[in-house]
C-alpha cells in the first residue's frame, strides 16, 4: 500500500505541487498588509488550488484506464487532500504572520476555488485547470464587490465578507459540483 501511494504521489506531481503551494502562500503572506486583504486572501487560495491542479490528471490516460480499481474515490481523495493542504497552509500563515483574512473566509474560498479547479480539470484538462479559479479571482479586481445586483454578488463571491450567504452558497455549490464531477468523470484527455 505504501509503495502504491508513493508511486501515485510521484506520478501526480504531488511533491512539486506541494512546494509550489508553500512558496505561493509564503509569498502572499509576506505581501499581506497589517489588517489583511480580501483580494490577497482570495488570490492565495486561487494560487494554492492552481498548484494542486497540476496533479489532477495522469501523464498516460490509457494506463489509468487499465487499472483494476475504480478511480472516483482516489480522485476525490486527491482533491480533498490537496484542498486540505492549501487551507492548512493559509491558516498557518495567519498564525505566524498577520492573518490575511478570517479562517471562515479562507476555508470558504478554498472550497469554492477548489471546486472551480476540479471543473477546470474536467473541462480543460489538468494543464489549464488553473484558469477558472485564477480568472474568477482576477474578475474580483475589476468588478467592485457590492450588494446591489445578484450578478455582482455572484462574480465577487471570493472577496465578499464572511457572513455573506450568497458567497457561502456559491462556494459550497461550486465545491460540491466540482468534487463530484471530477471524481466521477476525471480529467479531459
Amino acid at each position: 500500500m505504501t509503495r502504491w501511494l508513493v508511486l501515485h504521489a510521484k506520478s501526480r506531481l504531488v511533491p512539486a505541487s506541494a512546494a509550489a503551494v508553500v512558496v505561493g502562500v509564503a509569498g502572499l503572506a509576506a505581501l499581506a498588509p497589517p489588517h489583511g486583504s480580501p483580494q490577497l486572501a482570495a488570490f492565495g487560495a486561487a494560487i494554492g488550488v492552481a498548484a494542486v491542479a497540476t496533479g489532477l490528471g495522469a501523464h498516460d490516460p490509457a494506463l489509468d484506464r487499465t487499472a483494476a480499481f475504480g478511480w472516483p474515490p482516489r480522485r476525490a481523495a486527491h482533491l480533498l487532500l490537496g484542498g486540505t493542504f492549501v487551507a492548512a497552509l493559509l491558516l498557518a500563515a495567519g498564525r505566524v504572520a498577520d492573518p490575511i483574512a478570517t479562517d471562515a473566509f479562507l476555508l470558504r474560498d478554498v472550497v469554492g476555488l477548489g471546486g472551480l479547479v476540479a471543473l477546470g480539470a474536467l473541462l480543460f484538462g489538468p494543464r489549464a485547470a488553473w484558469a477558472l479559479p485564477v480568472g474568477w479571482t482576477g474578475a474580483t479586481l475589476v468588478v467592485p464587490p457590492g450588494d446591489e445586483h445578484w450578478l455582482s454578488r455572484l462574480l465577487t463571491w471570493p472577496v465578499q465578507p464572511t457572513g455573506t450567504t450568497s458567497a457561502t452558497v456559491t462556494a459550497v455549490v461550486l465545491g460540491c459540483t466540482g468534487l463530484l464531477a471530477y471524481s466521477w468523470f476525471g480529467c479531459r484527455r
